[in-house]
């Protein structure tokens, strides 16, 4: 029986389906189940945790000696937990589960499962910081917490400092989010306001060994960034934080109880994060079990074995959304005019994550359907071409997509329909556009999360 495509495919007719086998191709590769289990592995009464191959850097655990504790973060932390449970079930002392909304599945005997607010943290995020540290607070010396954790988890777990509360952090990151901040630079502003970030999960579990299995959804990999870094040390300072802040004109409407903190801070009042070299978290070890990388390597290996000529832009596609989107349309018509780089029938991919900086009473879409409305307009009547902007979390902004597709009829339809590309992006509204016209990508939830895919393909014929 033939799968049925992913909801929003549909508009590429014939193509439909070798798109969205490219993009299951590219989920595949970076399935958390798989992931966490190609670097767990019991060996006798050794727990080693690291890559398979046998020159990769590992660490191991005697099971005799010492207690297993398992917590999971992000959107990926149910599945992500789940395979490491049924590596390690036997010598589990308590195990945590904290994602978001829709993200979780069927709850089992000795493990929690928590869900929380994203991309904003609420009440929730506080009570399951709570819980993290209290299952962390029970290891030992001679155990091995295993962090679980994915993109998502600088909302899902919060707990203010002193002096700043959740609705201060709650009006702070939507801020933040609407500015066009990089996850790098708001993440060094969290850092400096939360006891969770930058290192304080470690600090609850001292003196257990932490080990952190992680899903990559930043650019480059950067542990300190991934879910702010709760394991790892923060390289970032406040000044850094403070800059973050002026940078995008923030300073002065901050909430008092975040300016005195951030001030203190400055002034030396109050401590810095724990940085590189810090002894107290020596015994914290990490490891990146999958990216945008290896999705965006599969999905070019799944391109050829539908007979495209395919290849990498890029995997660190960023700035925003709205310029990415022309820069790859423009790649697009390269294609499809003068067969280059790759001939028709070509897949060009592209991997990363873009920002949006909001206006005043904006719409609603997220990066990847302002991305693919950008492109509108320039795919206008070239004949067999598509774009294909996708989140690989399955969300896109606060909307049920997770991404949006443009043909070379997308203009035509929306001139039909009496909307303007140009209007709707003016004003961020990409959802109402796209929802009108055609074309909104709906997988649901993905349980993986490594940043975005654009796929620009082209093909003999018109779609």
């Amino acid at each position: 029986m033939t799968m049925r495509v992913m909801s929003g495919l549909e508009i590429l007719g014939p193509h439909a389906a070798p798109v969205d086998a490219v993009l299951r191709a590219a989920l595949a590769a970076v399935a958390p189940q798989a992931a966490v289990q190609a670097h767990l592995q019991v060996l006798g009464e050794t727990l080693r945790v690291g890559p398979r191959r046998a020159s990769g850097r590992a660490v191991t655990h005697d099971l005799r000696r010492g207690r297993v504790f398992l917590l999971g973060v992000g959107k990926a932390a149910y599945p992500m937990t789940r395979a490491a449970w049924e590596t390690v079930a036997p010598w589990v002392a308590d195990c945590l589960v904290v994602t978001k909304d829709g993200y979780a599945g069927p709850t089992w005997p000795g493990c929690t499962v928590l869900q929380a607010g994203h991309p904003v943290p609420d009440a929730r995020s506080l009570a399951a910081a709570h819980a993290a540290q209290a299952l962390l607070r029970r290891a030992g010396p001679h155990d091995v917490v295993l962090v679980l954790l994915s993109g998502g988890g600088s909302a899902l777990l919060t707990w203010p400092v002193p002096g700043v509360s959740l609705a201060d952090l709650q009006t702070l990151t939507q801020a933040l989010l609407a500015s066009g901040a990089t996850i790098h630079e708001i993440n060094a502003v969290r850092k400096h306001l939360d006891r969770v970030k930058g290192g304080g999960l470690a600090l609850w579990a001292a003196p257990a060994r932490v080990v952190t299995l992680a899903l990559s959804d930043v650019l480059g990999d950067d542990p300190s960034v991934i879910a702010s870094g709760p394991t790892v040390a923060d390289p970032s300072t406040f000044a850094e934080a403070w800059a973050v802040l002026a940078r995008y004109g923030l300073t002065e409407a901050l909430p008092p109880g975040v300016r005195a903190h951030l001030q203190a801070g400055l002034a030396g009042r109050v401590p810095e994060t724990p940085k590189p070299g810090d002894p107290r978290l020596q015994n914290s070890a990490w490891f990146v079990v999958g990216s945008v990388r290896h999705a965006a390597e599969a999905a070019a290996t799944a391109a050829r074995q539908q007979g495209w000529h395919a290849g990498l832009l890029t995997t660190t596609l960023q700035g925003e959304a709205r310029e990415a989107g022309r820069v790859l349309a423009a790649v697009l018509q390269e294609m499809a005019r003068l067969d280059r780089p790759w001939p028709r029938p070509g897949c060009a991919l592209a991997g990363g994550e873009t920002t949006v900086t909001l206006g005043p009473n904006p719409g609603r879409g997220g990066r990847n359907q302002e991305l693919a409305l950008a492109a509108v307009p320039l795919l206008a009547g070239l004949p067999g071409v598509a774009l294909v902007a996708f989140a690989t979390d399955g969300t896109d902004g606060p909307t049920d997509a997770a991404g949006a597709v443009v043909t070379s009829q997308t203009l035509a339809r929306a001139r039909a329909l009496g909307l303007d590309p140009r209007a709707h992006l003016a004003r961020h509204d990409a959802y109402a556009f796209f929802d009108q016209v055609g074309g909104l990508l709906r997988p649901g939830p993905t349980r993986t999360n490594v940043n975005d895919l654009v796929l620009l393909c082209t093909w003999r014929d018109e779609a």
